[in-house]
């Protein structure tokens, strides 16, 4: 007899899970504007839908974001400086942006 086709497996590898790296300390230093490899990066996580966040409380610290310490976790702290497509935040940022397709792993750097 003929046998079924098996149907596609749904297993985690075989959904598209969103990507995200996050960013801390001096390592913000390569997302900034003009800097190649953060030129690239940029560029790699818009065509992969890549989330690209830096620590707020980091971004601020380097001039690298609008807004005060007393905002950082908030939301409410923007990146400035830096390549295209990066946000500022803490984890609760971070968790709410990845949320809705829960990623697998997140890198920090």
């Amino acid at each position: 007899p003929p046998r079924s086709t098996p149907k596609p497996s749904s297993a985690a590898s075989d959904v598209y899970k969103r990507q995200g790296m996050f960013f801390f300390d001096d390592n913000i230093n390569i997302l900034r504007l003009n800097d190649p490899v953060g030129e690239r990066l940029a560029k790699i996580a818009k065509e992969k839908n890549m989330l690209l966040m830096v620590c707020d409380q980091c971004a601020v610290r380097r001039n690298l974001a609008v807004g005060t310490f007393e905002q950082c976790g908030s939301g409410e702290v923007k990146a400035k400086g830096l390549v295209d497509g990066v946000q500022a935040g803490c984890f609760p940022q971070l968790y709410t942006a990845l949320g809705s397709n829960p990623p697998d792993q997140v890198i920090t750097l």
